[in-house]
């Protein structure tokens, strides 16, 4: 018997040499089809190696063989055993990416949210250590406690997206199929365009988004300080240095932390003429047929923003976003009940039943728009839009980070049916694209839509190492450094007795 094995080994053995030479030249060969040569590649590490057979041994031989379940990871086995971080870019663009190690090599990506601390991420480390982390649901149970509205969700959500990530390679599919399945193959874009003071020039930038880079949704940023500068605009806003800080932090009682209705800023009828003349020029260089959304209106109070909004609706805008905080349901359904342009909010919103189910139970809203970075990540985000689609309100998806973000909120996204764009915060900036590499065989974007990744597991992307050593912070230490200062837990967390 011994001798008969021993013959069909050398056989394999002998046939997996010529195969192997065949694929390395197939592969070698500039005349071969990216897609082939790709699908080459991955059919080489996905099943048996090249060369991978040659030194098992006669049983190993027969069993590999013989069988076609997926070797590449046991996942009921699987264990968590570090969690580390990178951060990419500076103070003025700054990426805190994480990635959750195992005890069988697989590892996922995540992301905390632009904005936040990577140690909202670290702090988790101790919660989760030596779990599966394919129990994503059970795991977001342990850590959920620790994330909170606006960026202090981030280090749960990138935890989330990690274990989504992780889970989607261990079973070899992608994040999607674990969220039960996909309605769309590519995910509609809206591209965020910082304003400018010329409304010409700006229009013209806008422009270029529809006829050179292919979006059929469009962002822009409609506040206050277009027309700040102008005499007779404002009112009361010297004792705000302008009222044009509204995301400066620094001063606790200054413009940027203070909430709209204790602000007493208004807007004139001369300042409302000019917001409306902006606002012209930039429908006249793109057209009605395309969407035009706008935010960072600035911080004054809901009868202002009425006023502002009745000013927009003849120009037929897909959305006001965040005019008033999202947490005063009342006021939001009092903005929604007044204006015929539809009203937006949840960037800042962290789980559904934190503020979302307020909102959408009182029909305070016309489109809901969660952080995917905030809300709880791909899961509970795709549930705050399940339970929207109930409540007949559509969802956009807010996003402003790097493309591991990204892809988890493309992921989220296809998975959800009222979904209707994602924002893209970084269209021009050639770097941004440039530290992942798609798995799979499709770009990551398509003129103005996301590609779904259809044959790659779990995000369907991986680091460009070189990309993102050249791209970190300077105060960062190291590239994924072991973390063990984070190990040890110290605290009794239970929030009940």
């Amino acid at each position: 018997m011994k001798s008969i094995l021993q013959q069909i080994a050398d056989k394999s053995r002998n046939e997996e040499q010529s195969e192997r030479s065949a694929i390395i030249s197939e592969i070698s060969n500039p005349s071969t089809p990216r897609g082939r040569r790709d699908f080459l590649k991955k059919a080489a590490l996905g099943g048996i190696a090249l060369g991978g057979m040659i030194n098992l041994s006669i049983e190993d031989t027969i069993a590999q063989t013989t069988s076609k379940i997926q070797r590449a990871s046991s996942p009921s086995e699987l264990k968590i055993t570090d969690l580390r971080v990178a951060v990419l870019g500076n103070s003025g663009w700054r990426r805190a990416l994480i990635k959750i190690d195992t005890n069988q090599g697989i590892y996922g990506l995540g992301e905390v949210r632009d904005g936040a601390d990577e140690r909202y991420a670290l702090f988790l480390k101790s919660r989760i250590l030596g779990l599966n982390p394919c129990n994503v649901e059970m795991l977001f149970k342990v850590i959920r406690q620790y994330g909170y509205h606006g960026r202090q969700g981030g280090g749960v959500c990138a935890v989330e997206m990690a274990l989504w990530d992780l889970c989607g390679k261990a079973y070899g599919v992608p994040a999607w199929q674990l969220l039960g399945g996909r309605y769309r193959d590519k995910i509609r874009l809206y591209a965020d365009t910082p304003g400018a003071n010329d409304p010409v020039a700006f229009a013209e930038t806008m422009k270029k988004r529809v006829d050179v880079q292919g979006f059929t949704w469009l962002k822009m940023d409609l506040g206050i300080h277009v027309v700040g500068k102008q005499p007779g605009n404002l009112v009361n806003t010297k004792i705000w240095d302008g009222a044009a800080g509204q995301y400066d932090t620094r001063d606790y009682m200054g413009y940027g932390n203070t909430l709209h209705p204790f602000t007493q800023v208004q807007i004139t009828e001369k300042g409302l003429d000019g917001l409306a003349e902006y606002v012209e020029d930039v429908r006249n260089a793109v057209g009605y047929e395309m969407p035009l959304c706008a935010d960072h209106f600035g911080h004054f109070d809901i009868n202002n923003a009425i006023r502002f909004g009745k000013k927009m609706d003849k120009y037929r805008l897909a959305w006001l976003e965040d005019m008033v905080p999202w947490f005063y349901t009342d006021q939001n359904k009092t903005l929604s009940d007044s204006l015929e342009t539809p009203i937006a909010t949840g960037e800042d919103i962290y789980m559904l039943k934190g503020g979302f189910k307020p909102l959408l139970d009182a029909r305070a809203v016309d489109i809901i728009q969660p952080d995917l970075g905030t809300s709880g990540g791909l899961l509970e985000t795709k549930r705050i839009g399940d339970y929207a689609e109930e409540c007949g309100v559509a969802m956009a998806m807010h996003m402003a980070g790097s493309p591991v973000c990204f892809m988890a909120n493309v992921h989220c996204a296809a998975a959800t049916q009222n979904f209707l764009a994602l924002e893209h915060h970084s269209v021009d900036d050639p770097q941004w694209e440039s530290i992942v590499k798609m798995t799979g065989t499709q770009p990551m974007i398509s003129k103005g839509f996301a590609n779904v990744p259809l044959d790659a597991p779990g995000l369907g992307i991986e680091l460009n190492d070189e990309a993102c050593r050249k791209l970190l912070n300077p105060k960062q230490k190291g590239y994924f450094e072991p973390t063990p200062e984070w190990d040890e837990k110290r605290s009794h967390d239970r929030l009940w007795s």
